[in-house]
């Protein structure tokens, strides 16, 4: 009898599909890629067209060697690693390592682990796809010269160990410019004037905003634009001029990709991008069911793709209709896929079997599995179901010339949001005055005013970061995770309370990249490289003209980059602070964590202390000198010398100069001073 020998990525892979392939079938796990380029060098020949060097990567040899012997018993060998680029590359590299014969070694796909799926995949069993490999080597390559290239200057210039990378850098740059945003922004103050009327007949007032005057937009600027309203308002007769009543419907969310799956884990569970992933990974490759054996729990957790088999659909309109009525399954498919490439091959993520709902194997999953498992099967049902249905009332009022609107909605229709709503969804807004009509009178009780000022950009989440790359088109679904995990690691950005912020030492390297190699961290030169790598994949173009064109706008700008980096280098400077263990004076150096003192007399003096940059600013508190601080993660902020005694900070630069209004601390935003009490909101120009 035959045997097939049948390779995939992960044990935990292996030991789902063993179960459904039987005793002909031998599955065994390469534990990820068994080749790469070496570590110890760049690994590409320049000179030879850019041939990749490959190595057996440390360590895999005794896994290699046991995968040959099986090579040699099989009559037909399977590569069976994940159904996207990556995956394709890692078969490639098994069949060259192993040394794999066309005629008994074919590649196999699956982006569910069934019974169906992986028996299916084997009819359909194909060569290896070297477009897909192409694209994905272009990728290793180019990053890899970036890295190789780029990361020893920074050595030079700021520390040992940093880091650049050509997606990386990127998004740093792109949290560095929102930082920059917020620390220019200078807010505005606008007025809201609310009105609460009594109408006839009702007992629950109604609440109405000031939209417009003379039916032109009103926007209310300042206290003293504000009093002239109230003024022209005093004594006027107000009457309901206008009453629209209507239904409005809210489509059913659509399936997840990758990008939205990280966007709403990290809203609704909290989950960094990088766990998110981790637990797909898990419930993708299978876990052991009680009643039902070791499952994959969902398709391929890498996707950019919305697409739905027609099972799948099938099964989970009748899902619907069976515990939910045909009232809510939905008419058609909702949504349509975007135009930029996508991987078609792929369906978007959702549950294998859909009757497995998340309280029927709770107790088969870690709570955090569970939590997971639960927003992927209801996300994919809700997608199949109706929309959901409003009642809608909107009401103006008019008084002197001004307008005033307000509005209700009702919801009439659950639909989809049966089974999955976000804070978003509002199931009801207040009461929808049946009975009103433009008779109906109208008095007026109080006039509410009250004062705001615009607010900045908000920081970067993970979740915002992700929907920005995306639809910047930088990275792709399986760089998202290691990218953000890459950029926190290396301590560039620090997280708070979900936020992302840049550490001093994320600014320094920004500033250089952006010095050196701008074209690196061009956001429009990287989303045309992955333009690039997609044009490979379908084989329009050949990957080796993607790096012939690559390298030498890269090498160009190494060498100017050594030659101009050298002028400015960061020398050690010198301070007035004298080393109490050997009286030297001590150095200011970089660290991870940004400037520290130290002694210049390492190795012999090991001495070092927090540097505390002071900004020429006295205290307001207390007089003392206001220095440049770090919370425990990185992130600078401004506070007093004498620290805790004294409690003061702001994340702004504060100003010696006072506020003209009320004599308060004045911190700087951009060309402007802006009073640190918002209910000031003075604002001056910068001397």
């Amino acid at each position: 009898m035959s045997k097939n020998l049948v390779i995939v990525e992960s044990p935990a892979k292996a030991k789902t599909i063993k179960k459904f392939l039987g005793a002909n079938y031998e599955v065994i796990a390469s534990n990820g890629h068994v080749r790469d380029l070496p570590k110890s060098q760049l690994g590409i020949d320049v000179e030879n067209d850019f041939e990749p060097k490959y190595i057996t990567i440390r360590g895999k040899g005794d896994l290699l060697a046991k995968l040959r012997k099986e090579v040699k018993k099989a009559d037909k060998v399977y590569l069976a690693t994940d159904p996207d680029r990556e995956g394709e590359a890692i078969s490639w590299h098994l069949s060259k390592t192993l040394k794999l014969e066309d005629n008994n070694s074919s590649r196999i796909t699956f982006n569910e682990i069934t019974k169906n799926a992986v028996k299916a995949s084997i009819k359909q069993a194909r060569d290896i796809d070297m477009n897909l490999v192409d694209s994905q080597q272009t990728r290793r390559i180019l990053d890899r010269m970036v890295g190789y290239s780029i990361s020893p200057l920074l050595w030079a210039k700021v520390k040992r160990g940093l880091s650049a990378g050509r997606v990386q850098s990127v998004a740093l740059r792109i949290i560095c410019d929102r930082e920059e945003e917020i620390n220019a922004f200078v807010p505005e103050e606008y007025w809201n004037l609310e009105a609460i009327f009594q109408l006839a007949g009702e007992k629950a007032p109604l609440v109405a905003k000031l939209s417009a005057k003379e039916n032109e937009k009103l926007t209310i600027r300042s206290e003293e634009e504000l009093n002239k309203v109230l003024k022209e308002l005093e004594g006027a007769a107000y009457r309901i001029t206008e009453i629209k009543r209507g239904e409005r419907q809210k489509k059913a969310p659509l399936p997840f990709t990758t990008s939205t799956l990280q966007q709403e884990a990290a809203k609704t569970l909290n989950f960094s991008t990088s766990k998110t992933m981790r637990l797909a990974q898990q419930l993708y490759e299978g876990i052991d069911i009680k009643n039902h054996g070791t499952i994959g729990l969902i398709t391929y957790l890498r996707t950019d793709s919305i697409r739905i088999s027609e099972e799948a659909d099938v099964a989970a309109r009748d899902f619907i209709k069976e515990n939910y009525g045909a009232a809510f399954v939905a008419d058609k498919e909702n949504g349509k896929e975007s135009n930029k490439k996508i991987q078609d091959a792929h369906e978007a993520i959702r549950p294998t079997y859909v009757e497995l709902t998340p309280v029927l194997i709770k107790e088969s999953l870690s709570r955090e599995q569970f939590r997971l498992y639960q927003l992927i099967w209801r996300r994919f049902v809700a997608s199949r179901m109706q929309s959901a249905k409003y009642e809608t009332i909107s009401v103006r009022i008019d008084g002197n010339g001004y307008r005033f609107n307000s509005s209700a909605s009702k919801l009439i229709f659950d639909g989809y949001m049966t089974v999955y709503s976000t804070d978003e969804d509002d199931k009801q807004n207040s009461a929808m005055l049946k009975n009103l009509s433009e008779d109906t009178a109208v008095n007026l009780n109080e006039l509410n005013p009250t004062q705001h000022f615009t607010q900045p950009p908000a920081h970067y989440t993970e979740a915002s970061l992700v929907k920005t790359l995306e639809e910047l088109g930088i990275g792709r679904p399986s760089t998202y995770a290691p990218t953000i995990t890459t950029i926190l690691a290396r301590r560039y950005v620090v997280k708070e309370n979900k936020n992302l912020y840049v550490t001093e030492l994320g600014e320094v390297v920004n500033n250089i990249m952006k010095q050196a190699f701008p074209s690196i961290v061009d956001v429009n030169f990287t989303a045309n490289l992955e333009s690039l790598l997609d044009s490979v994949e379908d084989g329009t173009i050949i990957w080796k003209t993607v790096v012939r064109n690559f390298y030498p706008d890269l090498e160009a700008a190494v060498v100017h980059a050594e030659e101009s980096l050298e002028e400015i280098k960061i020398e050690d400077e010198k301070t007035d602070v004298i080393c109490e263990e050997c009286g030297r004076n001590m150095v200011i150096k970089y660290g991870p964590h940004g400037k520290f003192l130290a002694c210049p007399g390492f190795p012999d003096c090991r001495n070092t202390k927090p540097y505390l940059e002071k900004i020429g600013v006295s205290c307001p508190l207390c007089g003392k000198d206001v220095v440049i601080r770090k919370t425990k993660k990185g992130r600078k902020y401004y506070g007093c010398e004498n620290n805790p005694e004294c409690e003061f900070m702001t994340w702004q630069k504060p100003s010696e100069q006072k506020c003209p209004k009320c004599n308060g601390v004045m911190v700087e935003k951009g060309t402007s001073l802006v009073c640190i009490d918002e209910k000031c909101g003075c604002i001056v120009a910068k001397n």
